[in-house]
């Protein structure tokens, strides 16, 4: 039995849009389009990219070691060089002698354990005062790979190597005096370490020493 429609007749049959129709507004195909590309994610945006570092500097350095300088490069307009382990302590001499990067501004490292074989950038943050310039120089170890100490290049070096010690586990070949500078000398592990957890502390030193379960 058909329905009939207010004032007689026949409603006509209510049929689903075809495909590729334009939906009319406010129709639910329209609303379920809208709402489809306004939860769209946005293509994500391309961050800064290291570009190429050229200077006389640089020019000096690659024609005294060739390729031991394995890149020279600028990011956010700050500029740094990787260097050869094997030549690290040279490069840091040549800086301070010829090119007037006399203050050492830190000695630190950055831990990447899925770098097998390579997992420890070492990074001297240098200053030039005649200059008025800052760069970085940096070299890539193996976990237990021991680098040049820079003591004997800018005394104030000393604390800072025994800080990337202390942190980090690196050792560095004639500190004058490396052990611990943070952390008592008996204390196990190293707490900037990617593999050393964030609340995880020295139980065992923190029971002797301090006679509690928790440092917390």
């Amino acid at each position: 039995m058909n329905r009939q429609a207010p004032g007689g007749g026949t409603p006509p049959a209510e049929t689903p849009s075809a495909p590729g129709v334009k939906a009319t507004p406010g129709s639910p195909a329209a609303t379920a389009g809208g709402e489809k590309a306004a939860h769209a994610t946005p293509p994500k945006p391309t961050g800064p990219v290291p570009v190429p570092w050229e200077s006389d500097l640089v020019t000096h350095l690659r024609r005294q070691f060739g390729s031991g300088i394995r890149e020279a490069s600028s990011y956010l307009g700050q500029n740094y060089m990787v260097v050869d382990p094997s030549i690290v302590q040279d490069v840091l001499l040549l800086l301070r002698d010829d090119e007037q990067f006399d203050y050492c501004v830190d000695v630190t490292a950055v831990h990447y354990p899925e770098r097998k074989g390579q997992e420890f950038d070492v990074v001297y943050v240098l200053y030039s005062f005649p200059r008025n310039q800052r760069m970085r120089v940096k070299t890539v170890i193996a976990d237990g790979q021991a680098v040049p100490s820079a003591v004997s290049i800018w005394p104030a070096a000393n604390w800072l190597e025994r800080e990337c010690f202390d942190m980090f586990g690196i050792r560095f070949e004639g500190h004058p005096d490396l052990k611990r500078i943070l952390l008592p000398e008996e204390w196990k592990g190293h707490p900037l370490r990617k593999d050393y957890g964030i609340i995880q502390q020295d139980t065992e030193w923190v029971q002797i020493n301090l006679g509690i379960e928790s440092g917390q």
